[in-house]
């Protein structure tokens, strides 16, 4: 008697299991493939969810000195330096024509790749978290919205407006 013909043991209910487990397991996995998430990195600006998309995110910091320079457009509150490379820093909020407000401990700066290889920051008042949705619960803004707001998504009651990084980044165009 070999020890699969022990009594106790069924080779047919082990192996019937071992399928279920497996065929179980596949269409969840082929649900992931079809499924495909965007990654948003969620912050804050007057109370309200704001997100941008991760692949566009180099790194977030702390609020740090910002080197005032003369003749630029409201929005951009200077620059920093960050290891050695100079980063200009735009206020979210004015950019988006909200009123300034003191930064608190907060506060960060997201720094982001630009679609021409230039990098920027944006000071937002708090980043809250990364938000993976699937793509089609994010839906484009309605035409009332505003401009640098591309599109919307939900997260538990609240919606997310979605940041137009190429409008928000030009500060040089006249709004």
């Amino acid at each position: 008697m070999s020890a699969n013909d022990a009594p106790g043991h069924d080779t047919g209910t082990t192996g019937n299991w071992e399928q279920l487990a497996r065929n179980a397991a596949e269409p969840a996995a082929q649900r992931d493939e079809a499924v495909l998430l965007r990654e948003l990195l969620a912050f804050e600006l007057a109370g309200d969810p704001y997100a941008v998309p991760v692949e566009r995110v180099r790194e977030i910091v702390r609020l740090r000195p910002i080197t005032p320079m003369p003749r630029v457009p409201e929005a951009v509150l200077g620059v920093i330096a960050l290891r050695g490379e100079v980063i200009e820093v735009i206020d979210l909020r004015r950019r988006l024509s909200m009123p300034g407000v003191e930064p608190t401990r907060r506060s960060r700066i997201i720094v982001l790749h630009g679609e021409d290889g230039c990098v920027a920051g944006l000071l937002v008042d708090a980043v809250d978290e990364v938000l993976r949705l699937p793509e089609d619960a994010i839906a484009p803004s309605a035409q009332g919205d505003s401009e640098a707001v591309e599109a919307l998504c939900a997260r538990g009651e609240e919606f997310v407006s979605l940041i137009d990084l190429e409008k928000v980044l030009d500060v040089d165009v006249e709004r």
